[in-house]
């Protein structure tokens, strides 16, 4: 039986409610959130996860930080492509972190809970930060980048997989009721509770659309370098750059 019972909508209005919400759901579904990746995905979000660490530019030592690291994929990936790197992996649930300091990585990682929205790493000291399905559950997507920005240094890039949602109204209601259905049905099966999974409907539809993601990203100093769009538009790796000046 899930111990789940929040429901999303009723936590996703407000930061610190989202911050809450998020640290209980990540907890209950760290066991399976590798499995439930592959599932929902049909076995593709490894493929995207890959798309995204290939489009990083070749750096000799950087210094990396992957935010809302969940069980460590991407930070094990970007230690296979730099291996002088320095890797600092962050996550705000314990659990998730338990099970990605279980994997065999050469290159050491440093893992570390953190919330996104207030990491504790020096002003402008990373060349490179990553993000799976992060910055749709940051509990305020403008500060969250603010604080990204001050992370990276003048230049650095920050590459960020997660759901797309697309312009028009149309478009976006047959999106959430899409993955409503399909991602409740799996926390249904998995937790005895749709809520689990089907928060990502309720969460992209408080995510702002393609257009206005790009004006924000804008707006607090990064410039677009790369996209690229997956399932007929539902899942979009976004690269930026943090232009020079920029605070």
């Amino acid at each position: 039986m899930s111990r789940f019972s929040l429901k999303s909508a009723d936590y996703l209005y407000e930061p610190d409610k989202k911050r809450f919400f998020n640290e209980k759901l990540f907890t209950e579904v760290a066991p399976r959130y590798d499995a439930i990746n592959r599932i929902l995905s049909f076995g593709r979000d490894q493929n995207w996860k890959k798309v995204l660490v290939a489009q990083l530019p070749p750096i000799a030592h950087p210094v990396c930080v992957d935010i809302a690291c969940g069980t460590g994929d991407i930070a094990q990936m970007l230690a296979a492509r730099y291996p002088d790197a320095q890797i600092l992996a962050l996550d705000l649930t314990e659990q998730m972190l338990l099970r990605a300091k279980d994997r065999r990585i050469s290159t050491p990682v440093l893992w570390s809970r953190q919330d996104m929205m207030h990491m504790a790493v020096k002003t402008d000291c990373a060349d490179i930060l990553t993000g799976g399905y992060a910055i749709r559950n940051a509990p305020q997507l403008e500060n969250t980048l603010l604080e990204i920005n001050r992370v990276l240094r003048p230049g650095g890039i920050a590459a960020f997989l997660d759901f797309s949602k697309p312009k028009q109204r149309a478009l976006q209601k047959a999106e959430f009721w899409l993955l409503k259905l399909w991602c409740g049905f799996w926390g249904a099966l998995f937790h005895r509770n749709p809520e689990v999974y089907s928060y990502i409907a309720e969460s992209l539809n408080r995510f702002p659309d393609r257009a206005q993601l790009r004006r924000i990203f804008r707006e607090k100093g990064f410039a677009e370098l790369f996209s690229k769009r997956f399932f007929f538009g539902v899942i979009e790796v976004v690269i930026v750059q943090k232009e020079s000046g920029a605070r």
